[in-house]
């Protein structure tokens, strides 16, 4: 007969105690096994958490299908364990390839493994997914929980203060986290480095706090089930557990708080005896499979669509702004993405405490359902952003240039790795931020996101152009950086005075676009220097006449279409103009595609921000860096002189 699941509120049998300690006592020679043959991994903390792992899928996930994340992710070996225990991976293989090249069980969880929402790593990011995906299910009216897992030194990590006072604030009583208080670290006892006290933490954000032997199953139940009920606020099971647990020579250490086994494998010789105690008997494996029988959820595998797919909403209609009006791309941006939400209830927008300046406002204002205010926490925005798109949610989260891709980044690479679908928009870029000065004026952004490989970046030059920018990338998989100033900007105009970016363009990924047609020199900008380049070509052609200058607007520096590289062919002459620093920016791309695609020029020269600026009206910071019309002016001049040498 299978084993019968336990209903929230009772007591444990003997009976299901009895099955947990032979699940737990098969994963424990799981996690040794792996580890062993691995000669690498982390056991001491797979050890110290695995007996309420095990009661939560056991018992709960293996009936519901409630998310769960993980984000104490070195803890793999533990997971995989219970992953393989419920029938959900090949235990052999799991065993056997470990940590090993072309295998799906990497050291740290990974959404290759059926089970696994979100891959984790660096602490602190986990915890940020599992409260988006909480405040997803309260979003959606579901009754359904949702469970996280993190070590108690990661509640150092900053992002997790972050979570903490996000969960609060939006009352998410459906998140239950369990820490795993083994009070050890990697490289000592908590006490020793640094002394914190993790009940104060989450007494200080108002969280209902219930602390639990972490190896007593009737605790663990009896725990969980008394988290199943709070009224307003996020729970947090304050585990008391070992490291090492139910490893005799790793739980020895474990009670006195070393350090010794968080990372560090055993050696075969210390494991065989104990992988032979852990082994089961006939009648342990029976109940088991007995087990398997009742379980209800199974995990699916993961997706991975491929980048730039269509993923068919609503893109609505192009908003155009007229040339007489001066207005700034971010409203641009702001506008449109009201439009979209108001079509997609799965578009949502989410803020660091800035969305009167990045224009998430008209949002908030509207469609306050749809927009999700994260405070001062660039880095938990970012990440939440990550769980949401991975659950069926288009994220267009906002903020500065400087804060997205500097404080952020490392959670837009972990967004990265797990092949997301988040729309990062970034609003006072460049020196457009003016009198904000350097430590505002994103000049590396870019650059930034250059070696994530599922992440494209994009710049539009007016209003106009962002409209549709947002619209494609609302519409097309993937994650996207974008990136645009604070200023006012006029609108792009063709030579015949309409409007460039009108209801009838259709942009699509790297494409760029010709503004000014010529045949001796090719001006490749990004976003609004396009306008300095544009006014510098009309000065210069009413005093040389015969010069004849192309414009190219460059809408990402990761991917340039043959628009770009057939008038480079064509002029042989090149400079690119870019309110960022060159060597990263759109200069050192542009140099590297030219080479890359044998194309041989006369004259090459890279203009952007090569110095740090101080405070100072756009305008006079374009001067000062020299990217302004009278920059561009000299240097075309000097380049065309060669061929013009009258001029």
């Amino acid at each position: 007969m299978p084993v019968n699941i336990p209903k929230f509120g009772d007591s444990l049998s003997e009976e299901q105690i009895n099955f947990l300690k032979t699940f737990t006592k098969s994963c424990r020679k799981s996690i040794l096994e792996m580890v062993t043959n691995a000669s690498s991994g982390h056991p001491g903390g797979s050890l110290s958490s695995l007996d309420y792992l095990a009661t939560l899928y056991a018992f709960i996930i293996g009936q519901t299908g409630e998310k769960i994340v993980i984000s104490n992710g070195h803890i793999s070996p533990g997971v995989y364990g219970v992953l393989a225990e419920m029938g959900y991976i090949p235990k052999e293989e799991v065993v056997k390839t470990f940590r090993k090249v072309n295998s799906i069980y990497e050291g740290h969880v990974t959404r290759h493994v059926p089970g696994i929402w979100y891959g984790t790593g660096p602490l602190g990011i986990g915890v940020s997914v599992a409260s988006s995906f909480a405040w997803a299910e309260k979003y959606n009216k579901t009754n359904q929980k949702v469970y996280a897992l993190m070590g108690d030194g990661e509640c150092e990590e900053g992002q997790v203060h972050e979570m903490i006072n996000f969960a609060k604030h939006h009352e998410l009583n459906n998140l239950i986290l369990f820490v795993d208080y083994n009070k050890v670290q990697l490289t000592d006892s908590l006490v020793a480095t640094l002394n914190i006290d993790i009940k104060k933490i989450f007494s200080a954000a108002d969280w209902n706090i219930i602390e639990i032997d972490a190896h007593n199953y009737e605790e663990i139940w009896a725990g969980i089930s008394s988290a199943q009920n709070k009224e307003d606020k996020p729970v947090v099971i304050l585990g008391h557990s070992i490291m090492g647990y139910g490893v005799d020579f790793m739980e020895k250490d474990g009670r006195s708080n070393k350090s010794d086994w968080h990372g560090k494998p055993p050696k075969p010789e210390q494991s065989k005896q104990q992988i032979e105690n852990l082994t089961l008997t006939k009648d342990e494996e029976n109940l088991i499979e007995e087990f398997r029988k009742g379980i209800k959820w199974h995990p699916k595998k993961a997706e991975y669509p491929k980048l730039l797919t269509d993923t068919k909403i609503d893109t609505g209609e192009p908003i155009i702004y007229e040339k007489e009006n001066m207005t700034d791309c971010r409203t641009g941006y702001g506008k449109a993405l009201l439009d979209l939400a108001k079509r997609n209830k799965n578009i949502v927008a989410l803020t660091a405490d800035l969305k009167t300046s990045v224009m998430t406002k008209f949002v908030s204002e509207e469609l306050p359902q749809q927009y999700i205010e994260c405070g001062i926490a660039e880095q938990h925005m970012v990440s939440a952003s990550g769980g949401l798109s991975l659950i069926g949610f288009i994220p267009f989260c906002s903020t500065f240039g400087a804060f997205m891709t500097s404080r952020a980044k490392d959670q837009a690479r972990v967004n990265d790795i797990n092949c997301a679908n988040v729309k990062m928009v970034a609003t006072h870029c460049g020196l457009s931020v003016g009198e904000d000065g350097p430590t505002h004026q994103a000049i590396d952004d870019s650059g930034s996101f250059l070696g994530l490989f599922n992440t494209m970046t994009v710049e539009p030059v007016d209003p106009n152009h962002t409209d549709r920018l947002v619209r494609y990338i609302a519409s097309h998989y993937g994650n996207f950086y974008m990136r645009m100033g604070r200023h006012k900007v006029p609108v792009i105009t063709k030579e015949d005075g309409s409007i460039f970016y009108d209801e009838n363009y259709k942009y699509e990924y790297g494409k760029c676009d010709i503004i000014r047609s010529g045949l001796n020199l090719t001006i490749a900008t990004c976003g609004t220097t396009t306008q300095e380049a544009i006014k510098a070509r009309e000065e210069m052609m009413k005093e040389y006449p015969e010069f004849s200058i192309e414009i190219i607007a460059v809408s990402s520096i990761k991917k340039f279409d043959d628009t770009l590289l057939e008038s480079i062919k064509k002029t042989r002459k090149v400079i690119t103009v870019e309110d960022h620093n060159p060597i990263s920016g759109l200069g050192g791309q542009l140099a590297r595609a030219l080479i890359e695609n044998a194309i041989q020029v006369e004259e090459f020269k890279s203009m952007g921000v090569t110095s740090y600026q101080l405070s100072g009206k756009p305008e006079e910071l374009y001067k000062l860096a020299k990217i302004d019309s009278s920059a561009i002016k000299e240097s075309s001049t000097k380049i065309l002189s060669n061929k013009f040498p009258h001029a």
